[in-house]
């Protein structure tokens, strides 16, 4: 294909051939607003926010799904143009509920920010009959207001088009219309997964996770209770976006410092608790391939597509790892380990996760999560809520110095770090397991094969005189390519890494949301994976069996991999679901 030129505003512009007029304009450095557009994924032209003026057309036309041809003429500026938006979004807010000092997204809220811009009055139109909230908190990690919705259906085609779940969609018609589940079900009776994939490209307050923080505060502020947190890896690479950082801005030594003076009695890193899932999944993986057990093996980090599996692949659940996820892991090991170690009642222990997932708080919940005979983890909060809660204190973010986490569960490698990005927890995996299996040490650490944001990934390795064939997938409509392919017998693969959100967790569904005119044309999932896999090129420890704290738990606590006293405490069960 090659490139057509074509005129806006006046200007020529060259694009390549095959792309819309909104690509075009982008490439001219003219943003035309829009509100339902997500790239790849709803491309349906239906909130009529972004239309031009094409030279022979009648009537407007919508710019993110009209082709450039050559010697075409576009307009993106008119008075027509403009009136025609600005009366667009007046219509919008005419029956939309206004509480935008309340809102979850007051200040980063799309069609605020697009009111804003184009200077729309709040009551052109008297006030309309405005929808039934219908507010539905049934689910373990969201609220859906349908009185704050605008129907642009961007969270109806995430959840069919990139997760394949599709518990969502349109109901009604006309003025009646809202985005629901069948028959209005219940989200929480739903086979919903929990990622969270919908609140993070709703462009409104529609669509929000449950907010924990005050539960948070609370038990800080409880002179009773030893109040720990622990942050994933993904989370050090997004929350400098809450506070105005570039996307891809490493604020690993500023988060730990927050953390502290949010009021936690200790600040830990769930990296060190990712290098302990290495350690037990590598040793399933190698105990599965000698003794012929259930190959391949899939991971089992990402509650999101662990629960997936149990709903729509029910057969499939003796591949998946036994391992607890690293949040889980993590408060097992705080409450057992730690609390015998420090001589605190693990009752008294309350285990907190800043996560860049929603199905985190799914998770907690989950029963075989209670080595302790206590939950593993209490509270799960998103990337989202610790940016509410440092702002809430008056915390300076970005003028706080750089400090280091808490021992001994804050020491990781670059092994741990990596697992945010897709195929992280695969290439981790594999350079603890190639060395185990060879007794050599590994002169190029880098599985570069499996990196890359790339929705499945296959490669093959000599390991030991065995070739190991492995799988990644990230977001669950890819999951289902390899699902179908182990089903079937097809793939002959020992090892798969699935990660429910595209990506995987550096797009998770709690992170910062990014606006739609900076999403379609900037690969956030990229900019933010790069903060994890240059941390894991300066850790002086890039091997999860390497870590002195990993090897200390074990020689003290567990004994080794997979013995008896880690199952108990790092491994876990799984169900059969119902499909609704």
């Amino acid at each position: 294909m090659g490139d057509i030129t074509i005129k806006i505003n006046g200007m020529d512009v060259t694009a390549p051939e095959g792309s819309t007029i909104l690509e075009a304009a982008r490439l001219a450095q003219i943003d035309i607003p829009t509100l339902c557009y997500l790239k790849d994924i709803n491309e349906i032209g239906a909130c009529r926010m972004c239309v031009v003026e094409v030279k022979g057309a009648r009537t407007l036309v919508a710019s993110c799904v009209y082709p450039i041809n050559k010697g075409m003429e576009v307009w993106t500026n008119t008075p027509r143009v403009m009136e025609s938006r600005k009366k667009t979004l007046e219509l919008i807010l005419s029956n939309h509920r206004r509480e935008c000092l309340s809102c979850v997204r007051s200040g980063e809220c799309e069609l605020q920010q697009l009111c804003h811009e184009l200077g729309v009055e709040d009551e052109h139109f008297y006030q309309g009959e405005t929808p039934d909230p219908m507010l539905d908190d049934s689910a373990a990690h969201m609220i859906r207001d349908n009185s704050k919705c605008i129907l642009c259906r961007r969270c109806v085609a995430v959840c069919e088009n990139c997760q394949s779940v599709g518990v969502i969609g349109p109901n009604n018609r006309g003025f009646a219309s809202f985005i629901g589940t069948a028959f209005n079900m219940p989200l929480g009776e739903t086979s919903c997964v929990s990622c969270g994939q919908c609140i993070a490209v709703c462009p409104t307050g529609a669509l929000y996770e449950k907010d924990s923080t005050q539960e948070v505060f609370d038990a800080i502020n409880d002179p009773d209770k030893y109040v720990c947190v622990q942050a994933a890896p993904s989370v050090r690479a997004a929350l400098g976006e809450e506070f105005g950082l570039p996307i891809g801005t490493d604020v690993e030594g500023k988060m730990a410092a927050a953390l502290r003076r949010i009021g936690f009695d200790k600040v830990f890193d769930t990296d060190f608790a990712a290098d302990l899932t290495i350690m037990e999944e590598a040793n399933e993986l190698i105990e599965r391939i000698q003794n012929k057990g259930t190959l391949p093996l899939i991971t089992s980090c990402s509650p999101g597509w662990v629960k997936f599996c149990e709903h729509y692949y029910p057969d499939l659940i003796p591949h998946v790892s036994t391992c607890k996820s690293p949040q889980q892991m993590f408060g097992a090991t705080l409450k057992t380990y730690y609390a015998q170690k420090m001589g605190i009642d693990p009752a008294k222990i309350v285990s907190v996760s800043v996560m860049p997932c929603t199905a985190k708080k799914f998770e907690i919940n989950r029963p075989d999560q209670g080595a302790a005979g206590v939950p593993d983890v209490d509270i799960a909060i998103t990337t989202r809520e610790l940016a509410r809660m440092i702002k809430k204190l008056g915390i300076r973010f970005n003028d706080l110095p750089n400090e280091d986490f808490d021992d001994p569960l804050g020491e990781s490698t670059g092994a741990g770090v990596i697992f945010g990005a897709t195929g992280g927890v695969m290439e981790a995996a594999l350079r603890t397991a190639v060395e185990t299996l060879t007794g050599e040490e590994l002169k190029n650490l880098d599985f570069t094969e499996v990196r890359g944001t790339d929705g499945v990934k296959e490669a093959s390795y000599n390991v030991a005189g065995m070739d190991v064939k492995v799988a990644v997938a990230s977001g669950l409509k890819n999951a289902r390519v390899l699902l179908d392919k182990i089903r079937s017998g097809e793939a002959d693969y020992q090892f798969v890494e699935i990660m429910a959100c595209p990506g995987g967790c550096v797009n998770g569904g709690g992170q910062p949301q990014v606006r739609g005119s900076i999403r379609n044309f900037t690969d956030i999932r990229a900019e933010r994976a790069k903060v994890l896999y240059k941390n894991d090129s300066e850790k002086e420890f890039r091997k999860s069996h390497e870590n002195p704290s990993i090897k200390r738990v074990y020689k003290e606590f567990f004994g080794k991999p997979g013995s008896e006293k880690a199952h108990h405490v790092l491994h876990t069960s799984y169900v059969a679901r119902t499909i609704n």
